[in-house]
């Protein structure tokens, strides 16, 4: 389960391999946005879902997938990357749980992740 004390995940960067490890999870007529990977961990973005996994242990063959679907999000923020500044960030708060903050690197499909969470919430 993601820690929703700590500060986030940071320095993500768009890569397929979580979106392969995630295809077991996936419901029918759910499909995926983007995946990213930070270190050891990722995030996957569905038209759903945010799933979060978090590869534990020394050998990282035990994981921890962490589902947060959009309709629990009661607010969110984005900060889109500028000219000198390349990354981008995404707060979400979600109903119960706390605010989990997403760092990203390099090219980010933020402006379609955006689209995603506020079609739920509005």
């Amino acid at each position: 389960m993601i820690d929703f004390n700590n500060k986030g995940f940071f320095k993500l960067k768009q890569n397929d391999e979580y979106a392969e490890r995630v295809t077991a999870l996936l419901l029918e007529g759910e499909e995926v946005i983007d995946s990213y990977k930070a270190m050891r961990d990722g995030v996957v973005f569905t038209n759903k879902r945010i799933i979060a996994v978090n590869v534990q242990g020394i050998t990282g063959s035990k994981k921890d997938f962490t589902s947060l679907p959009y309709k629990n999000i009661v607010a969110y923020s984005v900060e889109t990357s500028g000219t000198f500044d390349l990354d981008s960030e995404l707060e979400i708060y979600f109903s119960s749980l706390g605010k989990v903050k997403f760092e990203f690197t390099g090219k980010t499909s933020m402006v379609e992740i955006s689209k995603y969470i506020s079609r739920h919430l509005l």
